[in-house]
């Protein structure tokens, strides 16, 4: 059963994605339709939550915009989500981050995890 469910999947999920985890600050890219229009927004945030697996695997993305914490789920997998990229890895211990919620400023500040190359640069350091 678990076979037959991994090949009506297999078409559906995405191979270009970079290797993310909670704490990593990302960028989504999404499309979003305007009247007749579609055009593509980026939104940027730390990942507080990352569940699933195959086509229902899912993040949750937080920002703060003009002092308000906005959190927004994307569907990893979904076609209207254009493209994900990592804009900073970030090293936390735990699964969830849900803690972030309460603070403000300063204190929701993640420490960088250093050492760990960006899968975009690795190629070009390879060839040169």
């Amino acid at each position: 059963m678990n076979q037959i469910l991994k090949e009506i999947e297999a078409p559906v999920l995405k191979a270009n994605l970079p290797k993310f985890d909670v704490g990593d600050t990302v960028k989504v890219f999404v499309k979003i339709k305007e009247g007749g229009k579609e055009r593509t927004q980026g939104y940027e945030g730390v990942i507080i939550k990352h569940r699933g697996a195959g086509t229902g695997e899912t993040i949750t993305v937080r920002r703060v915009f003009q002092g308000i914490g906005i959190e927004r789920v994307f569907p990893v997998h979904s076609p209207r989500v254009e493209k994900i990229t990592v804009q900073r890895r970030g090293h936390v211990r735990r699964a969830k981050l849900y803690y972030l919620r309460k603070r403000t400023g300063k204190a929701t500040r993640i420490k960088e995890r250093l050492g760990v190359a960006r899968e975009a640069e690795a190629p070009q350091a390879a060839e040169a």
